[in-house]
């Protein structure tokens, strides 16, 4: 199993904190969420409504009090049209063509024991992205939808195994194996252990 710990923690939405210092990505993160809301002339009740999440939680989100698990993330990120990791490149300086071990972009969700490195981050012109990911042994998580309909997915695991859910059918992808898709509705990933499992994940937008 690939060490995170020393990798920079780019964002770090794991924990709860009362009000981002300005200037942190944490508070251009909630900034960035209000701003997209903004642009459409939405309420936050008409965000509530379109996300299926409280008007309190969106509104604490927004004001940097609470920082979005990954399951919430992904239901934002369907409703603004972008994956997580260009979101997540909105709020940060745009990466060089070369990007260090030392500046991927690390981001973990502990209460559903999921960790997401961006290997090679969304970059203007370039339609692909790297993620590299671990889940815990039982830990799992769901998207409710595609971020963007027609997505292109390729997941390669690298150690482990991984249940993989698409279209309601249930892959097992072993050490090894690669699983591709296009991704239109909901999806789930599953460790069922005994151990973590780690996979690359190649998205390329359509």
């Amino acid at each position: 199993m690939t060490q995170l710990s020393p990798i920079r923690d780019i964002v770090s939405i794991v924990r709860e904190f009362e009000g981002a210092e300005p200037g942190t990505v944490d508070a251009r993160l909630a900034a960035r969420l209000g701003e997209l809301r903004t642009e459409r002339g939405w309420p936050l009740d008409e965000l509530s409504r379109r996300s299926g999440v409280s008007r309190s939680t969106l509104s604490r989100l927004e004001r940097g009090e609470l920082s979005p698990t990954a399951s919430l993330l992904g239901k934002l990120c369907t409703v603004y049209e972008r994956t997580m990791s260009r979101l997540l490149m909105e709020v940060e300086a745009e990466p060089p063509q070369l990007v260090p071990a030392a500046r991927q972009p690390v981001w973990r969700d502990e209460a559903s024991g999921f960790v997401r490195r961006s290997v090679s981050p969304p970059h203007t012109g370039l339609r692909a992205e790297v993620i590299e990911g671990t889940l815990d042994a039982g830990a799992a998580i769901a998207y409710e939808n595609a971020p963007v309909s027609g997505v292109e997915q390729h997941v390669w695991v690298l150690e482990g195994t991984v249940e993989i859910t698409v279209d309601g059918t249930v892959h097992i992808v072993h050490s090894g194996d690669c699983l591709r898709f296009r991704l239109r509705g909901p999806s789930r990933f599953h460790c069922p252990g005994p151990e973590q499992v780690r996979y690359a994940l190649l998205i390329v937008l359509p």
